[in-house]
This record gives C-alpha cells, sequence and structure tokens, in this order.
C-alpha cells in the first residue's frame, strides 16, 4: 500500500506550516528520542500581543544535562501552564473567534500543567489542535517503533516499520539526506514546500506568518484549515 510519512521533532504549540505537514502525510512520527537543542522551538513559540511578537517557553532542566535526548528534559517549574494561558487569553480575547477556541485550548493547558516531560506536552497539544484544524493523520512516537544506528537508516528504518514508500520531509533536511539509499529501499523522497500560505484576518497591526497556530485558530475559528496549504505532489 502507498503510504507517505513525515518524522519530525515535536515543538511546543508549532506554526501551521508544522500541521500543514502533518495533514500532507498518511502518518506523523514525532522524532523525539534524538538530541534535544536549546534556542530552538521544542520548548518555546511565539504568539502576537499588543506590544508585538512575544515569546512562550516552557522552564526545562539544561544544567548538566548536556546531549540529554528530547524525550528526557523534564520541566522546571509546573506553574508555566497557567502562566501561558493567562499570557494567550490577555492577548486573543479581542480576536474574531476567542470565544470559539478558549475551552478546547484551555483544555489543552489543564492537562499539561500536569505534566512532567517536554515531549508528553508537546505531543498533548499537537494531538489535540490537529482535530480544531480537521486533521486526522495518526500519530506515532519515534521511540516506540525501534531504530538503528545513522541518521538516514533510521528514517529509512522507521518508513520501513510503517510500511511506507514515501518519505516527506521538511526542506531543511535537503542538506543531509541520502535519497539515493532510501531509493535502494524503495523509498521516494520528496520535499515540503512552506511558501505562499494565504494571509487571514489578525489582530494588533501588520501580518504575521511565523507564529503559533493558535494565533491562526483564535482568528479565525473553523474557517482555519482553509489557511493550510494543501500539499500536492
Amino acid at each position: 500500500m502507498h503510504k507517505k510519512i513525515a518524522v519530525v521533532q515535536s515543538n511546543y504549540i508549532p506554526w501551521k506550516g508544522y500541521f500543514d505537514l502533518i495533514r500532507s502525510v498518511d502518518a506523523f512520527i514525532l522524532y523525539d528520542d534524538v538530541q534535544y537543542t536549546r534556542s530552538d522551538w521544542r520548548n518555546r513559540n511565539k504568539i502576537k500581543t499588543a506590544q508585538g511578537e512575544h515569546w512562550l517557553s516552557i522552564p526545562v532542566m539544561k544544567k548538566g544535562r548536556l546531549g540529554q535526548l528530547i524525550n528526557e528534559v523534564q520541566i522546571t517549574h509546573p506553574d508555566w501552564a497557567p502562566a501561558h494561558w493567562k499570557t494567550i487569553e490577555q492577548s486573543y480575547r479581542r480576536a474574531a473567534c476567542f470565544a470559539q477556541m478558549e475551552a478546547p485550548i484551555r483544555a489543552l493547558y489543564e492537562q499539561a500543567a500536569n505534566l512532567t516531560h517536554l515531549s508528553r506536552i508537546n505531543h498533548l497539544f499537537i494531538a489535540g489542535l490537529c482535530p480544531l484544524l480537521g486533521i486526522h493523520t495518526p500519530l506515532y512516537r519515534s521511540e516506540d517503533l525501534g531504530g538503528v544506528e545513522g541518521k538516514n537508516e533510521r528514517l529509512i528504518h522507521l518508513c520501513h516499520t510503517l510500511g511506507a514508500s514515501e518519505y516527506l520531509s521538511g526542506p531543511a533536511a535537503s542538506h543531509y539526506l541520502d535519497e539515493a539509499a532510501f531509493a535502494a529501499k524503495g523509498i521516494s523522497v520528496s520535499y515540503m514546500s512552506y511558501a505562499g500560505y494565504p494571509e487571514y484576518p489578525q489582530v494588533y497591526g501588520e501580518f504575521q506568518h511565523a507564529l503559533s497556530v493558535i494565533d491562526l485558530l483564535f482568528n479565525t475559528g473553523a474557517d482555519a484549515s482553509a489557511f493550510l496549504k494543501k500539499w500536492t505532489a
């Protein structure tokens, strides 16, 4: 059976392009048994406020943990979730669809407050936000699917495990993917494009694309999926 998959590290409340990638495949793997990278999107993302762009960052344990895997990263302060929700509520309560999206997104923050590991928090949000965008792609965790040594070898293994014949990659991976190795195993490689997303009505001034998908949801509600560009091979 033809199956297209993508394999990406989890991010905190990711931007719309991340969810466009999820909906463009038949199965999506959260690749969290790889090294955690600091100052990245794993534990933070941006929203829009009356004062401009604002980072929401989950506080994580880093001291003495160089080389830890994403799924090993623990939270330092459990009060981060209500603090983030308070900032979100203050920033988006005037957005056109805040009332429509408030309950499901607030519920995710209430659940996240009880979790101790970043990977589980990210998985919770990604899985919870997908249905609000009309996305029903199955999500898997790489640590549940076994592994082999080597960056390309591991990705090929994950493709085989799920019976995939096509691997859809983010554009940044083009410099290290060995497409010939994939082809030798009967797997084609294609690359996602994040160009050409339409703008949508947005609170607070000049339009910004590179924000958490919750910006899209609070501003467009049930119409949010219309602003995700459908992938065409």
